[in-house]
């Protein structure tokens, strides 16, 4: 069996005096695919921020690899988060939007070549190195936004609901991407409405619900909890 990567420990974050994370306790294993549901303000938004370094928990412990990153930026961790909204650069060429981190890291040019060509082979978009991200469909650009996550080669990548802003054909694009990064073991830990990834694809499934984790398994697990707040929920979605 897989060792833990992540361990989220006793974690707890308000805001404005409202509790949204209450005492959470989340392990994620390497090689894993982990979705979380729940609706909305249920604190799945809330824990993937506390992951990535751009929220920090009120108390509690995110431990990686059995090391405390709890206070670590997000630059300083061994993950990436590929956001809804893509946070592409859209003064700079697609290759300059891969590199950029790799550049902040003082990589050499070799390097950093080398892993453009690599990420947007992996996200099907070979050749595009020179193009405008201006020129690039909804879907182009939210693949972009990928490759630029697997250029820095991430022990774990982190999805914010990837396909909310795209219509079915774009969103076809990004997850059948997804699906191949799954095949090729990479630890992902995503957001997304998207039952098929639930039921077909996800090693495990949190349900959320008002900052606690109300139940996590497989997704027959939570289908078969009879659970009323998670068989409203699921209903709802198929």
């Amino acid at each position: 069996m897989s060792q833990p990567l992540i361990d989220l420990q006793h974690i707890s974050k308000s805001f404005d005096g409202e509790l949204i994370l209450d005492d959470l306790n989340l392990s994620i294993r390497e090689n894993s695919f982990v979705t979380l549901l729940g609706p909305s303000g249920c604190g799945k938004t809330t824990t993937l921020r506390i992951l990535g370094g751009f929220t920090s928990p009120d108390t509690g412990r995110v431990l990686f690899d059995g090391q405390d990153i709890t206070k670590l930026p997000p630059n300083k961790r061994q993950l990436n988060t590929v956001f809804q909204k893509y946070a592409l650069f859209p003064h700079m060429s697609i290759a300059d939007n891969i590199a950029f981190g790799l550049k902040i890291k003082n990589k050499p040019k070799s390097y950093i070549d080398d892993k453009i060509r690599y990420a947007l082979k992996l996200v099907n978009l070979s050749g595009y190195e020179k193009r405008d991200v201006t020129s690039l469909s909804g879907g182009q650009q939210q693949r972009i936004a990928i490759a630029r996550a697997l250029a820095m080669k991430p022990e774990l990548l982190l999805f914010d609901e990837p396909t909310s802003a795209l219509d079915p054909e774009l969103e076809v694009e990004v997850l059948n991407i997804i699906r191949r990064l799954v095949d090729e073991k990479q630890t992902i830990v995503i957001i997304t409405h998207k039952m098929s990834f639930a039921r077909e694809v996800a090693d495990k499934v949190v349900f959320f619900d008002e900052g606690k984790i109300l139940k996590e398994g497989t997704y027959t697990e939570l289908e078969q909890s009879n659970i009323p707040r998670i068989t409203q929920f699921l209903n709802m979605l198929n």
